[in-house]
């Protein structure tokens, strides 16, 4: 993604609680909105919010079928779970919504819910899916993403031997379009996380609790300085809900962030989603950002 001097916005639907044809009207209304630069998905398998038993598509799968009917918007799930998906299948879904998408897609990922969040824990038994401690977590989140950016770009097969991610004769055939690779956003705020963001990636995003992700962003600094990064180099982004009652608190809220250095704004969008919700965003917060 290139460095640009203003902020970016995007935003983002949660694939639960809707339909698809929802989700699919809103994409493409934002699609036409030149304001409106990057869409998201999550990526849970059962309900975090509302009826516990109510629909939740699978975040990549629906994210294809979107790359499919949009032309423009940049792409990405906020984020995937590392905890979900090897990382060589991983690599090669990736790749292949990069292809669909003509180049569009941002790799977004995290180490994956935390162990306080019961609605997100359930998910990992329900879909016998193993759920280890948080340090384990963001461990094999640093291994999968060296796995993950090899399987991208080199050109002859290669084992892998760590702790936990272990591959023999690797190697991802079609490559994603975008050269090197996607631009990879982690999400998360963890001090050891941070540590994985100075490594690998190239946007951080934190939810919008702006007291924290400033303080956050100051340590994000430090982390980089360390292993001799530009601070610079690292696009900071936010998720922010948007009230469509009080478009002033969000629009305070969207003011305030690029004040302190985030230049990449996701904007939650609640569902139902009003008619016309994507030019309502572009008049209402995104033209009157800064005034």
């Amino acid at each position: 993604m290139p460095k640009t001097s203003r902020a970016l916005f995007g935003i983002m639907t949660a694939p639960s609680q809707v339909d698809y044809q929802d989700i699919l009207r809103v994409w493409q209304e934002a699609d036409a909105i030149p304001q409106i630069e990057h869409a998201w998905l999550y990526d849970h398998l059962m309900p975090i919010f509302g009826d516990r038993n109510g629909p939740t598509f699978e975040g990549w799968t629906l994210l294809a079928a979107l790359a499919a009917k949009t032309y423009r918007l940049r792409i990405g799930l906020l984020v995937t779970s590392n905890r979900f998906r090897p990382p060589a299948m991983l690599a090669k879904i990736a790749a292949t919504v990069d292809i669909v998408s003509q180049g569009r897609l941002d790799f977004g990922i995290g180490a994956g819910s935390r162990p306080g969040l019961p609605l997100a824990r359930r998910e990992y038994e329900a879909h016998g899916l193993p759920f280890h401690d948080f340090s384990h977590s963001v461990d094999s989140l640093a291994e999968a993403l060296t796995a993950i950016r090899r399987l991208w770009t080199e050109t002859e097969p290669f084992d892998v031997a760590g702790p936990h991610v272990r591959l023999t004769g690797a190697f991802g055939n079609p490559k994603p379009i975008q050269r090197p690779h996607p631009p990879i956003l982690i999400g998360g705020r963890s001090a050891r996380l941070l540590r994985v963001v100075a490594e690998h990636a190239d946007l951080w995003n934190v939810p919008g609790d702006l007291d924290d992700a400033i303080a956050r962003s100051a340590l994000l600094n430090r982390y980089c300085v360390e292993i001799g990064r530009d601070p610079g180099s690292l696009t900071r982004s936010v998720y922010l809900s948007v009230s469509y009652d009080r478009p002033d608190i969000t629009r305070e809220a969207i003011d305030r962030a690029i004040a302190a250095g985030f230049a990449h704004i996701v904007l939650g969008l609640a569902s139902p989603y009003p008619d016309g919700v994507a030019s309502w965003v572009a008049d209402e917060l995104i033209d009157t950002a800064g005034s």
